[in-house]
C-alpha cells in the first residue's frame, strides 16, 4: 500500500521550481532597473501548481478513509 501523502510529489516540486525561478528572475531585472511584471505570473502560477499538488497528496485513498 502506498504512503500517506506520497502523491503531489513530483507536483509540488515543480510549483516549487516554477515559484524560485520567478522570485530569481524578478530580482535580477529589478537590479537591472527595470520591473518585470511578467514573472510575477511565474510566481503566481508556481504557486496555482504546488497548491494543486499539496490537494493531491492531502487526499486519502478509499481504503484508508474507510477504516477510520
Amino acid at each position: 500500500m502506498e504512503e500517506y501523502g506520497r502523491q503531489g510529489v513530483k507536483t509540488r516540486l515543480l510549483g516549487f521550481i516554477l515559484m524560485a525561478l520567478g522570485v530569481l528572475d524578478s530580482l535580477l531585472t529589478l537590479r537591472g532597473g527595470v520591473p518585470a511584471y511578467e514573472y510575477l505570473l511565474l510566481i503566481l502560477f508556481g504557486a496555482c501548481v504546488f497548491a494543486i499538488g499539496a490537494v493531491r497528496g492531502g487526499r486519502r485513498s478509499p481504503a484508508e478513509a474507510a477504516e477510520v
